[in-house]
């Protein structure tokens, strides 16, 4: 029984020593160079803060191999890391390190905003030195030691939800954890180390560690994706072809920017044979135009919060959609349990809306320091008075359709009471994106003028959209109050929607 992640590396080592681990647009390592790497910076974080385990440290290092090497560096020193988005807020970043109080920084050398973060808040630093040499027993004595100190239910990294306001929430998720959902993911999508994954997300989203852990379980490669080829969509096709990328785990965004520019009629994608999506609702006119393009694809849909790793809902695109249709979020990983309640705490039945919950190995171990927030959502199974038994209340709102498949409604607290009628927000954005020529929306509720906002990119009028909305998709209560059609849509750092600053900037 595996108790730390770092085994799926020495693993892969041992089976794969010269495969190629992970690759850049101008770099790449194999899974050698990446142990001796990572031990390497693991010896020298231990000769650094001495023999401290079990806590946090930083990295601000964009998204790269190096970056993958911190990472792995930290695990081997016995502790774990937290991957620092190097462009967020000062006032945010400031608010994690304080949560957070890490115990060493690893950045680059001759990096100006790492200086200045060291010099504000007396943060131990540690550079990545690739050429550092140290005796291999020194290090194979000290990793050793350190390793022997973690064990499943230790954390691995904590991960801090993005565009949230207040005090940033850290996830704390465990070695244990990962190796739950690494080992589903195989057993599941049958990745192996002919696998070669796409990277669209920062490894500061949760949606990164599908591919970083995926990889190093089966020896597969991980591709780095240019982040700029995701505004060039042909490039960005041409370099999956380029790269022999067989598997993509992307926002629903980054495919619809493809869709949105035909990109897939310019070119024939021949390398891709796994398209997964999670992180927002796909809408089916996107998969449609991916589906038409690349039939032979499997096609999955999946579903989870950073709270339980990543994943626990999932459904392999077996049927055909319409536009208008609703694309299920699935069923539950077969390690895991999903139950949905209703108002009065009963289980829904089918057709019947009720509040997602999750329990299983995939669990977090709730927000760093803070605990009030943890046992607001890391509670007790409500159906279960018999013993102690934590479960995850996701706000996530859905029902269970004649399939017996779940589909996502939207959020709790986007649920709205708009001329006496209960109204899902989700629910109008899904009817909005049936509409020929929208290419993205978002509906937001003001609750000052008790107002239902539409706001929408794409080349459709407004008054069109509305009529379009009453005429086929909508009942009068429902329809938006307001329709703007908006320039361009904002996005944040995990390539979803930033609707925090949509409603700053159109409701206030």
């Amino acid at each position: 029984m595996k108790k730390n992640v770092l085994e799926y590396l020495d693993n892969s080592v041992k089976k794969y020593p010269s495969h190629i681990f992970c690759k850049e647009e101008d770099k790449e390592i194999t899974y050698k160079e990446t142990e001796k790497k990572s031990k390497t910076l693991g010896y020298q974080i231990i000769k650094t803060v001495g023999k401290v385990t079990n806590s946090p440290i930083i990295i601000f290092i964009d998204k790269s191999i190096d970056c993958m090497i911190a990472m792995l560096g930290v695990l081997y020193s016995g502790n774990y890391y937290v991957c620092i988005d190097r462009d967020m807020p000062n006032e945010r970043l400031d608010a994690i390190i304080n949560n957070l109080q890490p115990i060493a920084m690893i950045c680059l050398k001759n990096d100006e905003k790492s200086r200045i973060i060291q010099e504000k808040h007396a943060i131990l630093t540690i550079y990545i030195n690739n050429e550092i040499v140290y005796p291999e027993k020194e290090i194979d004595d000290a990793i050793a030691f350190a390793r022997k100190s973690v064990i499943s239910t230790d954390p691995a990294y904590i991960l801090y939800t993005s565009g949230s306001t207040g005090i940033p929430k850290g996830s704390v998720i465990s070695h244990g954890a990962l190796i739950a959902y690494a080992d589903w993911l195989q057993e599941t999508f049958n990745f192996n180390h002919e696998t070669i994954f796409g990277s669209q997300t920062p490894f500061y989203f949760s949606m990164s560690v599908l591919d970083i852990f995926s990889t190093l379980k089966n020896g597969a490669t991980l591709v780095l994706i240019p982040k700029k080829l995701f505004s060039f969509p042909i490039q960005l096709l041409e370099y999956l072809n380029k790269s022999k990328i067989n598997t993509i785990y992307w926002v629903p965004s980054a495919m619809g920017i493809v869709a949105k520019w035909k990109a897939l009629d310019y070119v024939d994608v021949t390398t891709l044979k796994t398209i997964l999506f999670a992180g927002e609702v796909m809408p089916n006119k996107v998969l449609n135009r991916w589906r038409e393009h690349i039939p032979n694809a499997m096609y999955a849909n999946l579903f989870g919060p950073t709270e339980i790793t990543d994943i626990a809902l999932y459904y392999i695109v077996d049927r055909e959609f319409k536009d208008e249709d609703i694309l299920p979020i699935g069923v539950c990983a077969n390690s895991m349990n999903a139950f949905a309640l209703n108002e009065n705490n009963d289980v829904i039945t089918q057709g019947e809306i009720g509040e997602l919950y999750f329990k299983g190995p995939f669990l977090g171990n709730g927000y760093y320091c803070l605990k009030e927030k943890t046992d607001e959502v890391f509670v007790q199974n409500p159906l279960n008075n018999k013993f102690s038994e934590k479960v995850y209340k996701t706000g996530d709102l859905v029902k269970i359709n004649e399939f017996g498949e779940y589909e996502y409604i939207g959020r709790v607290d986007s649920q709205i009471k708009h001329s006496g009628y209960r109204i899902e927000l989700g629910e109008i954005e899904h009817a909005a994106n049936c509409i020929p020529d929208i290419d993205v929306c978002v509906a937001l509720y003001d609750s000052k003028k008790d107002h239902i906002v539409l706001l929408y990119q794409g080349r459709n009028d407004s008054g069109r959209v509305l009529g379009t909305l009453r005429e086929k998709y909508l009942p009068a209560y429902m329809l938006p109050d307001r329709i703007e059609n908006i320039a361009k849509m904002p996005y944040n750092a995990n390539g979803k929607i930033d609707r925090v600053k949509l409603y700053s900037e159109y409701i206030g």
